[in-house]
């Protein structure tokens, strides 16, 4: 017969059915019974306490501890120059970012909805701020969600002239000299010139960040 004492699987009530072999094998402090012939289980009874432990620390003499729990951080990887089947760049991007942040699993260094491209895309959609981050911490929509959620505030369809301005917007965006040269900078690479636009930029400054907080 299988012991199986830690996990509770326990079937032995009193002294005439307790395989006394096996614990003796296993636990030799544990064979002890009163006088009625009941298992004594103090030291049984630590044995199957379940420490919770969090990813630093641990301290088990203090009974008051409460162990950390270690959200995750996460960096956001889709590209502004990205676009679902609706054909509007960056919107990926910001359902991301929106809906880590409204989990708390958001890399400290991003906005879940910043006044950049953020704002451009919701601005540029006639979707409300408000309304939208509301829209994504209570339901917490897939990306294609979301799009069927926008289609339903816009009457079933985008204007098109309106989603190409939006994306013409995005690529021809040009970041400041400081900011170029710190985003550089920061992912290793000479400033030659040759990257200029926000898109390219921001992808390599989220493959830094990602770099540094997952694998350096």
């Amino acid at each position: 017969m299988q012991c199986d004492l830690v996990r509770g699987a326990f079937p032995f009530t009193n002294e005439a059915n307790f395989p006394k072999r096996c614990v003796k094998s296993r636990f030799p402090a544990l064979v002890r019974f009163d006088k009625k012939g009941l298992l004594y289980l103090g030291l049984l009874r630590k044995l199957a306490c379940v420490s919770i432990r969090d990813s630093k620390q641990l301290k088990p003499s203090n009974s008051n501890h409460k162990p950390t729990i270690q959200m995750s951080s996460i960096v956001p990887m889709i590209s502004s120059g990205t676009a679902g089947p609706l054909g509007v760049l960056h919107l990926p991007r910001l359902w991301q970012k929106a809906s880590l942040e409204a989990v708390g699993k958001l890399h400290s260094d991003y906005p879940g909805c910043g006044k950049g491209y953020d704002q451009m895309v919701l601005s540029g959609l006639g979707i409300d701020r408000e309304e939208f981050l509301s829209y994504i911490k209570s339901s917490k929509p897939s990306y294609v969600q979301l799009e069927e959620w926008i289609l339903s505030k816009k009457g079933g369809s985008l204007d098109q002239a309106a989603v190409k301005k939006l994306n013409d917007d995005i690529r021809g965006y040009i970041h400041a000299d400081d900011t170029r040269a710190g985003i550089l900078s920061s992912a290793g690479r000479k400033d030659d010139g040759s990257i200029k636009d926000a898109v390219n930029l921001n992808n390599l400054d989220d493959w830094a960040t990602f770099y540094s907080a997952e694998l350096k």
